[in-house]
Parts: structure tokens; sequence; C-alpha cells
């Protein structure tokens, strides 16, 4: 687990390289064996372009069938990160159902592009 949360933030790293990457947010759960992350895309085409890109292949690659890989997208009119972060923590602790708990938090520090 903790080589693939360094990858994660190897590419964390890079974010400013990526075209149309708006924000994105890093979470563990250790004692879950869990890690993710929240990315905010200007658009379809931009997740696409990262999806493909040769460090992010890479990464999944690498560790293939190590784990669960669960994904979820929606639309938004606005960059409201407190509401994608409210979203995305109801999905991330109840895949099927809602309301969320608190359980998870808000990270501190969003990284955004500018």
């Amino acid at each position: 687990m903790p080589g693939i949360y360094g990858a994660a933030r190897a590419l964390a790293a890079r974010w400013t390289e990526l075209e149309g990457a708006h924000g994105m947010w890093l979470w563990a759960l250790p004692l879950s064996r869990r890690v993710g992350s929240v990315a905010v895309w200007r658009d379809e085409a931009a997740l696409r372009d990262f999806i493909g890109w040769p460090p992010h292949v890479e990464i999944m690659r690498m560790y293939r069938g190590r784990g669960e890989l669960t994904t979820m997208a929606w639309r938004s009119e606005t960059y409201d990160p407190k509401g994608i972060w409210t979203r995305a923590r109801a999905f991330l602790e109840h895949p099927r159902c809602e309301p969320p708990s608190e359980a998870l938090g808000r990270p501190e520090d969003p990284k955004e592009t500018p």
C-alpha cells in the first residue's frame, strides 16, 4: 500500500503538466487498506488524456491485480470544491447508499492548478 500511495503522490507532483486538470485530492485510510483520489477535469477529453498519460498507465500496470478499482464520474456546471468532496465522500463511504457519514473528513488543502 505505501507504494501505491507514493506513486499517487508522484503523479500529484506533476499535476500542473496536465491540460484540463482543475483539482485533485489524494486520500488514504491505512487501517482499512484503502487509498484513492478525487480529480476534477475540464471535460471528458482531459480525463481521457490523463487515463492514457504514460506515467499513469505505467502505475496502473505496475499495481494491476493488487486491489479493487472503483470509479465514478459526474458533470457539474461549477467548480465547487466543498460540494465535490461531499459528493465524492458519499460514494467512497457508501458506494451503494447515502447519506454520507463524517468518517473521511475533507482534506485540508486540495491541490489545484492555477
